[in-house]
């Protein structure tokens, strides 16, 4: 049975910056796999943003989150919509765009889907 671990946002095993500054994710490794905390800017919109990283139509990750601070928008392929933000938990099946709503950045804790999430 494994033992304590502590892992630090403040000082992550890894950060990936999104295009044109829009913000980053930062990773932190544990036994199930990376933990991420993303920060999206003002402005940060997922088919603009990530889509020339990841090279595919939609974001095809499935994310299991939380909502630290700021809001989102998430558009489902089939049309299905909702808005996140502060206090609010996410579970988001791959096939969407989404952007941030607003002037303040959106902080979202995932602990599914950034293994390969704005991996270059």
């Amino acid at each position: 049975m494994a033992g304590l671990v502590r892992k630090s946002f403040d000082s992550p095993e890894e950060v990936r910056p999104f295009e044109e500054g829009k913000g980053r994710l930062e990773l932190v490794n544990v036994g199930a796999g990376p933990v991420g905390r993303a920060t999206f800017e003002p402005g940060w919109k997922w088919s603009k943003h990530i889509k020339p990283i990841a090279g595919t139509d939609s974001c095809e990750a499935s994310h299991t989150g939380y909502v630290i601070s700021g809001r989102m928008k998430v558009v489902m392929n089939d049309g299905e919509e909702a808005e996140f933000g502060p206090g609010d938990y996410m579970i988001c099946p791959p096939g969407h765009d989404a952007w941030v709503l607003g002037d303040a950045p959106c902080v979202f804790i995932d602990w599914q889907g950034f293994a390969d999430y704005a991996k270059r």
